[in-house]
Protein backbone atom coordinates (compact mmCIF):
# COMPACT_ATOMS: atom_id res chain seq x y z
CA UNK A 1 0.00 0.00 0.00
CA UNK A 2 1.14 3.41 -0.75
CA UNK A 3 0.53 6.26 1.42
CA UNK A 4 0.44 10.31 0.23
CA UNK A 5 -0.84 13.65 2.63
CA UNK A 6 -1.19 16.35 0.72
CA UNK A 7 -0.33 20.09 2.74
CA UNK A 8 -2.15 22.74 1.94
CA UNK A 9 -3.22 25.88 3.21
CA UNK A 10 -2.52 30.02 2.45
CA UNK A 11 0.33 30.83 1.80
CA UNK A 12 2.88 31.80 5.12
CA UNK A 13 1.25 29.19 7.22
CA UNK A 14 4.42 27.33 7.51
CA UNK A 15 3.58 24.33 5.22
CA UNK A 16 6.77 23.55 4.16
CA UNK A 17 8.45 24.04 8.13
CA UNK A 18 5.83 21.41 8.69
CA UNK A 19 6.72 19.18 5.83
CA UNK A 20 10.51 19.34 7.38
CA UNK A 21 8.92 18.46 11.14
CA UNK A 22 7.21 15.57 9.84
CA UNK A 23 10.00 14.05 8.23
CA UNK A 24 12.11 14.85 11.03
CA UNK A 25 10.51 12.58 13.44
CA UNK A 26 8.90 10.07 11.29
CA UNK A 27 12.72 9.45 10.55
CA UNK A 28 13.09 9.31 14.02
CA UNK A 29 10.68 5.83 14.33
CA UNK A 30 12.43 4.30 11.80
CA UNK A 31 9.44 5.35 8.86
CA UNK A 32 10.43 5.36 5.38
CA UNK A 33 8.87 8.81 4.30
CA UNK A 34 9.41 11.12 1.11
CA UNK A 35 9.23 15.32 0.71
CA UNK A 36 7.25 15.69 -3.01
CA UNK A 37 7.57 19.23 -3.88
CA UNK A 38 4.96 20.55 -5.96
CA UNK A 39 5.23 24.40 -5.75
CA UNK A 40 6.92 25.83 -8.72
CA UNK A 41 8.21 29.12 -7.42
CA UNK A 42 10.03 27.01 -3.79
CA UNK A 43 13.34 28.14 -3.21
CA UNK A 44 14.65 25.91 -0.57
CA UNK A 45 13.38 23.12 1.77
CA UNK A 46 15.43 21.91 4.77
CA UNK A 47 15.13 18.03 3.28
CA UNK A 48 15.84 17.70 -0.69
CA UNK A 49 12.83 16.73 -2.18
CA UNK A 50 12.75 13.01 -3.81
CA UNK A 51 10.34 14.64 -6.58
CA UNK A 52 10.01 17.91 -8.16
CA UNK A 53 7.74 19.68 -10.03
CA UNK A 54 10.65 21.70 -10.89
CA UNK A 55 12.18 19.29 -12.91
CA UNK A 56 9.26 19.61 -14.91
CA UNK A 57 8.82 22.79 -15.48
CA UNK A 58 9.77 25.84 -13.02
CA UNK A 59 7.66 29.22 -12.73
CA UNK A 60 10.28 31.63 -13.00
CA UNK A 61 10.32 30.09 -16.92
CA UNK A 62 6.77 29.79 -17.32
CA UNK A 63 6.66 34.27 -16.56
CA UNK A 64 9.56 34.86 -18.23
CA UNK A 65 8.95 32.89 -21.27
CA UNK A 66 5.39 33.58 -21.98
CA UNK A 67 4.79 37.01 -19.83
CA UNK A 68 2.64 35.75 -17.11
CA UNK A 69 2.25 36.75 -13.69
CA UNK A 70 2.78 34.83 -10.11
CA UNK A 71 -0.71 33.52 -10.00
CA UNK A 72 -1.62 32.89 -14.17
CA UNK A 73 2.06 31.14 -14.41
CA UNK A 74 1.17 29.04 -11.78
CA UNK A 75 -1.86 27.92 -13.01
CA UNK A 76 -0.10 27.50 -16.26
CA UNK A 77 2.26 25.16 -14.07
CA UNK A 78 -0.36 22.86 -13.06
CA UNK A 79 -2.47 22.45 -16.48
CA UNK A 80 1.26 21.53 -17.63
CA UNK A 81 1.91 18.78 -14.86
CA UNK A 82 -1.91 17.48 -15.27
CA UNK A 83 -0.65 17.32 -18.70
CA UNK A 84 1.97 15.45 -18.58
CA UNK A 85 1.06 12.49 -15.61
CA UNK A 86 3.27 9.61 -17.55
CA UNK A 87 5.81 11.80 -16.14
CA UNK A 88 4.34 11.86 -12.75
CA UNK A 89 3.68 8.33 -12.45
CA UNK A 90 6.99 7.35 -13.40
CA UNK A 91 8.41 8.90 -10.91
CA UNK A 92 6.21 8.00 -8.65
CA UNK A 93 6.59 4.13 -9.79
CA UNK A 94 9.41 3.73 -7.23
CA UNK A 95 7.89 4.70 -4.49
CA UNK A 96 6.35 1.18 -3.02
CA UNK A 97 5.08 0.42 0.44
CA UNK A 98 6.19 4.44 1.36
CA UNK A 99 4.97 7.47 2.68
CA UNK A 100 5.33 10.89 0.82
CA UNK A 101 4.53 14.01 2.00
CA UNK A 102 3.43 16.24 -0.64
CA UNK A 103 4.20 20.16 -0.08
CA UNK A 104 1.63 22.24 -2.53
CA UNK A 105 1.39 25.63 -3.21
CA UNK A 106 -0.62 27.87 -1.10
CA UNK A 107 -3.09 29.78 -3.95
CA UNK A 108 -6.51 28.92 -3.26
CA UNK A 109 -7.14 29.09 -7.18
CA UNK A 110 -6.00 25.88 -6.86
CA UNK A 111 -8.35 24.38 -5.40
CA UNK A 112 -11.87 26.34 -6.34
CA UNK A 113 -11.77 28.59 -9.06
CA UNK A 114 -9.28 26.22 -11.04
CA UNK A 115 -10.10 22.78 -9.12
CA UNK A 116 -6.30 21.29 -10.13
CA UNK A 117 -5.19 19.94 -6.90
CA UNK A 118 -8.76 17.44 -6.81
CA UNK A 119 -7.77 16.47 -10.37
CA UNK A 120 -4.71 15.60 -9.23
CA UNK A 121 -5.44 13.79 -5.60
CA UNK A 122 -8.26 12.00 -7.47
CA UNK A 123 -5.33 10.50 -10.28
CA UNK A 124 -3.10 10.10 -7.58
CA UNK A 125 -5.47 7.72 -5.46
CA UNK A 126 -7.86 6.03 -8.53
CA UNK A 127 -4.74 5.88 -11.14
CA UNK A 128 -2.05 4.98 -9.13
CA UNK A 129 -3.44 3.46 -5.96
CA UNK A 130 -2.13 5.71 -3.54
CA UNK A 131 -3.99 5.97 -0.41
CA UNK A 132 -4.74 9.85 0.00
CA UNK A 133 -5.40 12.46 2.95
CA UNK A 134 -4.94 15.78 3.38
CA UNK A 135 -3.64 18.31 5.69
CA UNK A 136 -4.62 22.49 6.07
CA UNK A 137 -2.89 24.63 7.99
CA UNK A 138 -3.80 27.94 9.01
CA UNK A 139 -1.53 30.72 10.83
CA UNK A 140 -2.36 31.01 14.54
CA UNK A 141 -2.45 34.59 13.69
CA UNK A 142 -5.12 34.62 11.84
CA UNK A 143 -6.55 34.43 15.69
CA UNK A 144 -5.75 38.09 16.20
CA UNK A 145 -8.64 39.13 13.88
CA UNK A 146 -11.80 37.45 14.04
CA UNK A 147 -13.00 38.01 10.29
CA UNK A 148 -9.62 37.10 9.07
CA UNK A 149 -10.04 33.97 10.95
CA UNK A 150 -13.48 32.94 9.96
CA UNK A 151 -12.26 33.57 6.39
CA UNK A 152 -9.68 30.89 6.94
CA UNK A 153 -12.04 28.74 8.28
CA UNK A 154 -14.73 29.30 5.15
CA UNK A 155 -11.18 28.48 2.90
CA UNK A 156 -10.40 25.52 5.01
CA UNK A 157 -14.29 24.24 4.17
CA UNK A 158 -13.91 25.02 0.78
CA UNK A 159 -10.66 23.31 0.20
CA UNK A 160 -12.22 20.18 2.11
CA UNK A 161 -15.43 19.72 -0.30
CA UNK A 162 -13.79 20.36 -2.87
CA UNK A 163 -10.53 17.40 -2.36
CA UNK A 164 -13.59 14.99 -1.74
CA UNK A 165 -10.69 13.19 0.73
CA UNK A 166 -10.35 12.73 4.44
CA UNK A 167 -8.60 16.20 5.72
CA UNK A 168 -6.87 17.13 8.77
CA UNK A 169 -7.56 20.97 9.57
CA UNK A 170 -4.22 22.54 11.48
CA UNK A 171 -3.81 25.72 13.64
CA UNK A 172 0.20 26.23 12.85
CA UNK A 173 2.42 28.39 14.80
CA UNK A 174 1.32 27.76 18.12
CA UNK A 175 4.11 28.75 20.02
CA UNK A 176 3.37 32.76 19.16
CA UNK A 177 0.44 32.53 21.10
CA UNK A 178 1.55 30.83 24.45
CA UNK A 179 2.41 32.99 27.76
CA UNK A 180 5.45 33.10 29.61
CA UNK A 181 4.67 29.82 31.16
CA UNK A 182 4.39 28.09 28.22
CA UNK A 183 0.36 27.62 28.01
CA UNK A 184 -2.06 28.47 25.43
CA UNK A 185 -3.33 32.02 26.46
CA UNK A 186 -6.98 32.04 26.94
CA UNK A 187 -9.86 31.90 24.64
CA UNK A 188 -7.79 29.66 21.98
CA UNK A 189 -9.72 26.96 22.43
CA UNK A 190 -13.07 28.45 20.90
CA UNK A 191 -11.07 28.95 17.97
CA UNK A 192 -9.67 25.28 17.40
CA UNK A 193 -12.96 24.67 17.90
CA UNK A 194 -14.62 27.57 16.31
CA UNK A 195 -17.26 29.25 18.41
CA UNK A 196 -19.50 31.09 15.44
CA UNK A 197 -20.11 33.54 18.06
CA UNK A 198 -17.57 34.79 18.03
CA UNK A 199 -17.75 36.52 14.32
CA UNK A 200 -20.96 38.11 16.11
CA UNK A 201 -19.54 39.52 19.41
CA UNK A 202 -17.43 42.39 17.88
CA UNK A 203 -17.63 42.37 14.54
CA UNK A 204 -21.64 43.53 14.09
CA UNK A 205 -20.15 46.40 15.95
CA UNK A 206 -17.37 47.88 13.41
CA UNK A 207 -19.54 47.36 10.21
CA UNK A 208 -22.36 48.49 8.77
CA UNK A 209 -25.40 47.11 10.07
CA UNK A 210 -26.26 45.89 6.53
CA UNK A 211 -24.05 43.37 6.78
CA UNK A 212 -25.33 41.65 9.95
CA UNK A 213 -27.67 38.96 8.32
CA UNK A 214 -24.68 38.10 5.86
CA UNK A 215 -22.49 37.78 9.26
CA UNK A 216 -25.79 35.68 10.88
CA UNK A 217 -25.73 33.80 7.79
CA UNK A 218 -21.94 32.89 7.56
CA UNK A 219 -22.16 31.51 11.36
CA UNK A 220 -25.58 30.03 10.49
CA UNK A 221 -23.49 27.68 7.38
CA UNK A 222 -20.71 27.00 9.76
CA UNK A 223 -23.12 25.96 12.84
CA UNK A 224 -24.86 23.34 10.30
CA UNK A 225 -22.06 21.61 8.48
CA UNK A 226 -19.94 21.59 11.73
CA UNK A 227 -16.70 20.40 9.37
CA UNK A 228 -13.72 22.13 10.87
CA UNK A 229 -12.08 22.19 13.88
CA UNK A 230 -8.11 22.81 14.32
CA UNK A 231 -5.50 20.74 15.73
CA UNK A 232 -2.87 22.51 17.43
CA UNK A 233 0.64 22.37 15.98
CA UNK A 234 3.82 23.33 17.53
CA UNK A 235 6.62 22.10 15.56
CA UNK A 236 9.07 23.18 18.17
CA UNK A 237 7.45 20.52 20.43
CA UNK A 238 8.09 16.64 19.42
CA UNK A 239 4.64 15.71 21.17
CA UNK A 240 2.58 18.12 19.10
CA UNK A 241 4.13 16.65 16.02
CA UNK A 242 3.63 13.25 16.82
CA UNK A 243 -0.21 14.04 17.67
CA UNK A 244 -0.54 15.46 14.11
CA UNK A 245 1.04 12.40 12.42
CA UNK A 246 -0.93 10.04 14.97
CA UNK A 247 -4.29 11.53 13.18
CA UNK A 248 -2.64 11.99 9.53
CA UNK A 249 -1.81 8.14 10.09
CA UNK A 250 -5.28 7.18 11.56
CA UNK A 251 -7.30 9.43 8.76
CA UNK A 252 -5.41 6.74 5.93
CA UNK A 253 -5.55 3.41 7.58
CA UNK A 254 -1.44 3.25 8.06
CA UNK A 255 0.30 -0.03 8.27
CA UNK A 256 -3.34 -1.63 9.01
CA UNK A 257 -3.33 -3.84 5.45
CA UNK A 258 0.34 -4.37 5.64
CA UNK A 259 1.94 -7.73 6.43
CA UNK A 260 3.85 -8.24 9.54
CA UNK A 261 7.58 -8.13 8.71
CA UNK A 262 10.83 -10.19 9.87
CA UNK A 263 12.91 -7.88 12.10
CA UNK A 264 16.34 -8.13 9.82
CA UNK A 265 18.08 -9.59 11.90
CA UNK A 266 15.90 -12.84 11.96
CA UNK A 267 14.99 -15.24 9.45
CA UNK A 268 11.57 -17.22 9.64
CA UNK A 269 14.05 -20.25 10.38
CA UNK A 270 14.32 -18.47 13.78
CA UNK A 271 10.33 -18.72 15.02
CA UNK A 272 9.10 -21.64 16.32
CA UNK A 273 6.49 -23.45 14.16
CA UNK A 274 4.06 -23.42 17.14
Amino acid sequence: MRYAVMVTGPAGAGKTTFCSSLITHAQTLGRTVHLVNLDPAAERFDYEPSLDIRDLINLQDVMEELEFGPNGGLIYCFEYLLNNLDWLEDELGAYEDDYLIIDCPGQIELYTHVPLLPRLATYLSTNLSFRVSATYLIDSQFMQDKTKFFAGVMSAMSCMLSLGISMLCIMSKMDLVKDKKGRLKREVGRYLDPDPDLLLEDVNIGTNPKFHALNRAVVGLIEDQNLVSFLPLDVTDEDSVNTILSHIDNMMQYGEDEEPKVPKDMDEGDFDAD
